[in-house]
């Protein structure tokens, strides 16, 4: 996790060069989410230990509030205040900052023995990934959980155009960027402090329907502060992904824990970016509202199915474990 850090100072770093050709600022954008992914699978793979049982799932929710409020923030104050360079440059010391947090404030454990003792290749630990998660339909259902974000992240991605539809300025940009975040720090609240760990497991389904379905309404094109008020909305139905990552969690062993939030990780990136392209292009067809009201319709399909079918599998879990009520 430090050797990433240090890394993104450096990326992150080059890419608030005004000098900077755009190719080579792509390409350091590439090398910065990149890194993300193991410092995500390692930081996933050691949160268990330092916070075991549902201290978990109130700790996810911390980290989750910080990640949205330090977004609404970015959003905002980079829209309205700061150049894109000069917020590069901050955002480069924010990850010398991280470094800096993990040498002091966390202290080394043992990494889970591993088995035979041997050094595993980069491409068998990825496929054991990849046999892990999909080798078990739990694993599975909560992976695609995760990976609805997809299609709720097309907000974010389509702010610049949808602004422009609605006759609005840079700072409306960034307020239409930090609506889902700000909603996904009032369900992280909500979800973390009020409802107990088996009202979460239960609540999972709808909550990730919730996500999607407000999204619809952008379609008929309605003023920025409704626009704001239903993209929020969608924003704290998404906070059932502490529920599903808790769940994901007490679903693996120690041992295959970095392995398998590799593969969701991984997997997360790629829809994110696929979901904005896919977005994007759309958009270009039949303008920003229309395509983010599609992204909606088609990811409340997608949750609705995932719903149902946890909804499923949730039975029969309850049927075979005595305290299944409170597990996954």
């Amino acid at each position: 996790m430090i050797v990433c850090d240090l890394f993104r100072v450096g990326t992150v770093g080059l890419m608030a060069i005004p000098s900077m050709p755009f190719a080579a600022v792509c390409a350091l954008l590439f090398c910065t989410v990149l890194t993300g992914v193991p410092f995500s699978s390692a930081r996933a793979a050691l949160m268990p230990d330092v916070l075991p049982g549902d201290m978990f799932v109130l700790g996810s929710a911390i980290g989750n509030i910080t990640y949205q409020a330090s977004q609404i923030l970015g959003f905002v104050a980079g829209a309205a205040v700061l150049d894109p360079h000069k917020t590069l440059g901050i955002d480069a010391a924010t990850f010398a900052v991280s470094a800096l947090i993990l040498v002091a404030g966390v202290r080394s454990r043992p990494a889970p023995a591993r088995a035979g003792g041997t050094r595993a290749s980069l491409w068998s630990v990825s496929a054991d990934g990849v046999r892990i998660v999909f080798g078990s339909r739990l694993l599975q259902t909560l992976l695609l959980f995760g990976w609805l974000a997809g299609f709720y992240i097309v907000p974010e991605g389509l702010a610049a155009p949808y602004a422009r539809s609605l006759h609005g300025n840079t700072l409306t940009v960034g307020l239409l960027m930090a609506a889902v975040p700000l909603g996904m720090v009032i369900g992280a609240f909500l979800l973390g402090r009020v409802a107990a760990p088996s009202a979460r497991i239960r609540m999972m389904g709808w909550l990730a329907v919730l996500s999607c379905a407000p999204l619809i309404g952008s379609a008929w094109s309605p003023p920025v502060w409704a626009v704001l008020a239903l993209w929020t909305l969608a924003g704290t139905g998404g906070a059932y992904q502490l529920a599903a990552a808790a769940a994901f969690v007490q679903a693996l062993r120690p041992d295959t824990r970095a392995r398998a939030f590799g593969v969701a990780q991984s997997g997360l990136y790629a829809v994110q970016g696929l979901g904005i392209l896919a977005g994007g292009a759309v958009a270009q067809l039949i303008g920003a509202p229309l395509a983010v009201g599609l992204a909606g319709l088609v990811g409340l399909t997608a949750a609705t199915m995932l719903a149902t079918s946890w909804t499923h599998l949730r039975g029969r879990l309850i049927q075979t474990r005595p305290n299944g009520p409170e597990s996954p």
